[in-house]
């Protein structure tokens, strides 16, 4: 057998031997999930903007695994089993997460195996609460409760309140298909109890649809995510 020969079938063993441990890696089939919360409730965000990250310290990974949490709050990562750190990235998010006195993150010890459920525990600046959506003369009507969560040094002002609606579940204010919104600017406001708003129903882009879906945000100060009620589906 010549050299030239020698050396293909070399690498033919080579390829091959690799190609089997590929096939042979273990897929992630741990899954963690879980909310945003305050005291057990959930807390709405706008649709892909709110990051965390999840670190496996010691595991030799450069980086970390980023995901963002959906509009409900909810967050969900399919993984491998081991130990991690979670955290939110500064200045993200309608609410306070721990800072470290060495301007570093806080971070949440999640040590994972197999499927796991952790909620995430912030502190929002505010929370919209007692919700409640109708439907009447061609407007969705909105009525709701306002609590100023952060009272402290880190207190801020509220913007702009709004009420959204949209024809689809991703109701936000960044939205493209937004279908229209009522605002009330925050220096207006001097009672956070029984607030109502309205906003008439435009003609919907495809006349058979028999419903919208509408949402309240609250547009904070200094802060660049929103935070939000739950969605509700009005039909019409």
């Amino acid at each position: 057998m010549n050299n030239k020969l020698f050396a293909f079938l070399l690498l033919v063993v080579a390829i091959t031997i690799i190609s089997c441990d590929k096939d042979n890696f273990e897929p992630p089939k741990s899954v963690l999930s879980g909310r945003l919360t305050y005291k057990g409730d959930s807390i709405g965000v706008e649709y892909n903007q709110v990051p965390f990250n999840l670190f496996q310290p010691g595991f030799g990974r450069i980086g970390a695994i980023t995901g963002t949490f959906t509009p409900e709050g909810t967050y969900q990562v399919l993984t491998f089993d081991g130990d991690y750190k979670f955290t939110i990235p500064k200045n993200q998010g309608p609410f306070l997460w721990k800072e470290l006195t060495s301007n570093s993150r806080d971070t949440l010890i999640v040590s994972l195996k197999g499927a796991q459920t952790v909620d995430i525990e912030v502190i929002p600046f505010y929370m919209i609460r007692k919700p409640n959506f109708t439907q009447s003369s061609g407007k969705v009507n909105a009525t709701f409760d306002i609590e100023k969560v952060v009272t402290d040094v880190n207190a801020k002002n509220i913007q702009t309140v709004s009420l959204f609606i949209n024809k689809t579940q991703f109701v936000s204010n960044q939205t493209n298909e937004k279908l229209a919104q009522a605002d009330i600017v925050g220096t207006t406001i001097t009672n956070f109890s029984n607030l109502n708003m309205s906003v008439t129903i435009p003609t919907l882009p495809t006349p058979n649809e028999k419903y919208v879906f509408a949402r309240i945000g609250i547009r904070i100060v200094g802060v660049e995510d929103w935070i939000y009620s739950p969605i509700r589906k009005i039909a019409l």
